[in-house]
């Protein structure tokens, strides 16, 4: 009973300290983006085989090549090619991203939202 009591009384110190798992990723902001056919082509022309490499080429297309869709936000995230690199692994982690949105991405042009935090990113469709 008394490590219970222990574990209680260390989560509450937590809380009100502000250093709980939750303050560890914080938001640094978000953006939106069109995916359009042209994201879902890398550089080269090759057709692209992930959401995650989908989106990242929308940001490659946006900072890089100037390709961008009327409906893309610019971002202070990922504007080099070794940050996009990151961007696609955290885009790769569960809970990145729903099956539902993976797909939307993969196979059409949907509006997305992107949330950028810390340690991990969060992407939603908005249409």
């Amino acid at each position: 009973m008394k490590a219970g009591r222990s574990i209680a009384a260390g989560l509450l110190a937590m809380l009100l300290s502000g250093t709980g798992a939750a303050q560890a990723d914080q938001l640094l902001g978000t953006y939106v983006a069109r995916i359009s056919e042209k994201d879902h082509q890398a550089s080269d022309g090759y057709a692209l085989d992930s959401a995650a490499q989908v989106v990242r080429q929308d940001r490659a297309n946006v900072h890089r090549h100037i390709q961008t869709d009327e409906e893309d936000d610019l971002d202070d995230w990922f504007t080099s090619n070794a940050k996009r690199a990151r961007f696609e692994q955290l885009l790769n982690k569960p809970g990145a991203m729903s099956n539902s949105t993976r797909s939307a991405i993969l196979h059409g042009e949907p509006l997305i939202e992107v949330q950028v935090y810390r340690q991990s990113v969060k992407v939603r469709l908005l249409d």
